[in-house]
C-alpha cells in the first residue's frame, strides 16, 4: 500500500506530512524501543534468518560451509533452555570463584594477561587497531573502562535520569547477585562497593561529546609511561605477554585516566575495585544462564531504553548465536539474498556518488587547489566495501562447539570463543593492516565510513527499499541509498574524518586558511543543530557536528546525481529522504539518545538538512513566512 502523504504540510514539517500518517498507526514492539525504517528492516531480516534456521536446526537445510555447521550445534546449544535451566549459576561459578580469590592488587597482577584473555573485567581497557600515524599496522591503544551509566555526564549529582535509572540497576543486580547464590548482605556491600568506585572512575574518562572529537584520540604513551600509570599492577609484563613484543608506543585514548590510575587503584580502594569487578561479572555474563536471569539481567537496559519487556526465549536464542557468528551470518545471508549481480550494480552506484563527489570538489569555491587536490587523492584512494566479504573471516574457523553432551554449557562455550577472538585481536598487534576485513555483517541494516582506514562499508541489508530498489524511480534511490552512500564519503570530509589523510593516517593535509574556513563552516554546522529543542531536551550541537556534516554533504551530493538523470524528479527525491527517517520511540530512549548518540534525532535529520539546499524550496515552492522556510544567509553549506 502506497504511503499516505499530506501535501499541505510539506511547507510546515516535511517529517510529519511524509510519516504523520504512519506515525498515527506506528506501534513499538513490546521487546523494542524503537520501530521505523531501519527497524522494519532489521525485523524483516530476522524474521527470514529465524525461518532459515529453523529449518538448519530440523536438518532441512545443510550447512554450506564448516563455519555453520559450528554455528548450527551453537545455535541448538543456546536453544536448549532445559539444559540451560539444568546448569542454573554452575557455569558461572568459575570465573566469580577466580574474582573473589584476589586478594590483593598482586594476585591480579599476577595473572592480569591471562585474566584480560579469559575476558573478566579490568580497571582499564586495551585494544588493538590501525595505528592513527601510521595505518600500514595494527598499534595498541589503551583507554579507561566503561561506566555503569550511560555517560559520565549521568554522575553529575543534578542529574535527573540517573536519579531514576540507578536504583533499578541496583535493584537489578541485588536479584542477580541473589540468582547467583550470594547472600543479600554480602550482595548489598558489593553493590555499594562497586558502584562508590564507578563514580570514583567517572570524572577520569571522557564524555560521549569529548569521545566524539577524534583530534584528541591520539595520545602516545611509552610502554613505561604505561606501566608507571599505576604502582599496583604490572602492566608491562601484561603487554608484552599480550601482544608478544614489545611496544615503543601506546595509544591512549583518555590520557587523563592513566594520569589517575594510581589514585584509583590504591590499597584503600582494592576490595572496592573487587566488587566492581564482580558486579560487572555478574552484570555481562548473567544473561547466558536460566530463563530467570536472562530476564533479570535485562531490567535495567529496558528502563534506559523503554522497552517494555524482554525478548522472548527464541529471540534471544537468535541474537545470541548470530551475535557470535555474526559474519558467518552475514555471509550467508549476503549469498542467499543478495548475490554477487546486486553486489556489482551497487558497487557501481557508489563509485557513481565518489565520481559526484570528485566533481563537486573540483569546482569548489573555498578549498584551495592543494587541498583541493588531497581532497581528490583520498576519494581516489577510498576503499569501497559492499555486499558482504569475499571470504569469512579465518578467525570463525577456529569457533568449535563443546556441546551439552560434552560438558559444555552456552556459558564455557562463550568464554571459550571470547578468548580466542581476544588472541586473535592481540595477535594483530604491529602486523600490516588487514584493508579487506570487515567490521560489520552483511545482516546488518547500518553503513559505515572508517577514518584509520580510509573505506565506506555498505552491507547488504541496508540495500533495499526504501533506501534502494529497482521498482523505485532513480530520485527515490537517489534520496535513499544515494544520501546514505554520499554521508559514508563526506565522513572522509567532516571535522573527524578531514583529518585523516588518503592512507588513513591523522595528516594534516589542509592549507592552514582552508582548515580555518572549514572549521568556521563546521561552527555553522554545530549552531544550526545546537539547542534544537526535542523530547523534552535540546540537541547537542558539537556531540551530533560530524554526523550533520555527513548528512548535509551526502544529501547535496545525492541531489546533484539524482539532477543528472534523465527522469529526474526533485519532489519524490526529497519524499523519500524524509521517509528513510521514519523512526517512532519511546521517550526513554530519545532522551538517552539526545545524551550519548552523535546522530541528531532521525525528524530533525530530515527536517533541517533539505533547509540548507536551494531546490527544496524552489521544488515545494516554499516562502518566507513558511515554517520550513529558511533565509538563504542562513542555509549552511559544506559540501
Amino acid at each position: 500500500m502506497a504511503d499516505k502523504i499530506d501535501h499541505s504540510l510539506i511547507k510546515t514539517d516535511l517529517y510529519d506530512a511524509v510519516n504523520g500518517e504512519w506515525l498515527k498507526t506506528a506501534t513499538i514492539p513490546g521487546d523494542h524501543s524503537t520501530t521505523g525504517g531501519f527497524t522494519d528492516l532489521s525485523d524483516s531480516i530476522e524474521k527470514t534468518l529465524m525461518a532459515d534456521f529453523k529449518d538448519l536446526l530440523a536438518g532441512k537445510l545443510k550447512p554450506q560451509n564448516a563455519e555453520m555447521g559450528e554455528f548450527k550445534k551453537f545455535y541448538e546449544l543456546v536453544s536448549n533452555f532445559d539444559k540451560r535451566e539444568q546448569d542454573g549459576s554452575t557455569p558461572l561459578k568459575p570465573y566469580l570463584d577466580r574474582i573473589e580469590a584476589l586478594n590483593s592488587y598482586q594476585d591480579l597482577s599476577d595473572q592480569l594477561a591471562d585474566w584480560i584473555l579469559t575476558g573478566l573485567p579490568t580497571p582499564f581497557s586495551l585494544d588493538i587497531d590501525s595505528d592513527m600515524k601510521g595505518s600500514h599496522n595494527y598499534a595498541l591503544f589503551a583507554s579507561g573502562p566503561r561506566l555503569f551509566l550511560p555517560d559520565k555526564t549521568y554522575y553529575d549529582k543534578d542529574n535527573q535520569a540517573a536519579k531514576q535509572l540507578m536504583p533499578v540497576l541496583e535493584k537489578m543486580m541485588a536479584q542477580l547477585f541473589k540468582l547467583a547464590g550470594f547472600g543479600d548482605a554480602k550482595a548489598q556491600q558489593i553493590i555499594e562497593q562497586a558502584t562508590a568506585f564507578d563514580k570514583l572512575i567517572a570524572p577520569h574518562v571522557k564524555s560521549a561529546e569529548e569521545g566524539a572529537d577524534y583530534s584528541k584520540m591520539y595520545n602516545p604513551r611509552t610502554l613505561d609511561q604505561i606501566d608507571n600509570s599505576t604502582d599496583q599492577l604490572d602492566l608491562k609484563t601484561a603487554i608484552t605477554s599480550l601482544v608478544h613484543g614489545t611496544p615503543e608506543k601506546i595509544i591512549a585514548t583518555e590520557p587523563a585516566y592513566f594520569d589517575a590510575l594510581n589514585d584509583l587503584l590504591t590499597a584503600d580502594h582494592f576490595q572496592m575495585m573487587k566488587s566492581w569487578m564482580l558486579f560487572k561479572a555478574v552484570m555481562g555474563l548473567s544473561g547466558y544462564l536460566t530463563e530467570e536471569q536472562r530476564q533479570a539481567s535485562t531490567i535495567y537496559s529496558r528502563a534506559m531504553s523503554g522497552r517494555k519487556e524482554a525478548r522472548s526465549q527464541a529471540k534471544s536464542a537468535y541474537d545470541l548465536a548470530t551475535g557470535v557468528f555474526d559474519q558467518v551470518v552475514g555471509d550467508y545471508y549476503g549469498r542467499k539474498y543478495f548475490g554477487e549481480t546486486a553486489k556489482q550494480d551497487v558497487h557501481d552506484m557508489v563509485v557513481k556518488m565518489v565520481n559526484v563527489y570528485k566533481k563537486r570538489l573540483a569546482n569548489n569555491t573555498w578549498l584551495g587547489k592543494a587541498t583541493r587536490e588531497k581532497a581528490i587523492l583520498k576519494l581516489d584512494k577510498l576503499g569501497i566495501q559492499v555486499g558482504y566479504p569475499d571470504k569469512i573471516d579465518a578467525l570463525y574457523s577456529k569457533f568449535k562447539v563443546t556441546p551439552a553432551s560434552d560438558g559444555g554449557s552456552v556459558l564455557s562455550n562463550l568464554m571459550t570463543f571470547t578468548r580466542i577472538r581476544n588472541e586473535d585481536d592481540f595477535a594483530r598487534w604491529n602486523q600490516p593492516v588487514d584493508q579487506t576485513r570487515w567490521e560489520m555483517s552483511a545482516d546488518t541494516v547500518n553503513a559505515y565510513f572508517h577514518p584509520f582506514y580510509n573505506i565506506i562499508v555498505f552491507p547488504a541489508a541496508i540495500l533495499q527499499a526504501p533506501f534502494y530498489s529497482l521498482k523505485q524511480s532513480s530520485s527515490e534511490n537517489f534520496g535513499g541509498i544515494g544520501a546514505v552512500i554520499a554521508h559514508e564519503i563526506s565522513h572522509a570530509f567532516d571535522n573527524n574524518g578531514s583529518l585523516f589523510d588518503e592512507n588513513g593516517s591523522l595528516n594534516n593535509w589542509w592549507t592552514e586558511a582552508d582548515n580555518q574556513h572549514f572549521h568556521e563552516l563546521a561552527e555553522n554546522m554545530i549552531k544550526e543543530f545546537n539547542g534544537l529543542p526535542y523530547a523534552g531536551q535540546k540537541v547537542n550541537g558539537k556531540l551530533t557536528v560530524s554526523e550533520n556534516i555527513a548528512d548535509a554533504g551526502g544529501l547535496s551530493c545525492a541531489l546533484e546525481a539524482a539532477k543528472g538523470e534523465p527522469d529526474v524528479d526533485l519532489n519524490a527525491f526529497f519524499l523519500n529522504w524524509a521517509k528513510i527517517w521514519r523512526q517512532k520511540a519511546t521517550p526513554e530512549r530519545e532522551q538517552l539518545l539526545l545524551s550519548i548518540d552523535v546522530h541528531a534525532p532521525s525528524k530533525l535529520r530530515a527536517n533541517v538538512q533539505v533547509q540548507n539546499l536551494d531546490d527544496f524550496f524552489s521544488t515545494f515552492d516554499i516562502q518566507p513566512g513558511d515554517k520550513m522556510y529558511k533565509a538563504p544567509a542562513d542555509r549552511v553549506k559544506i559540501w
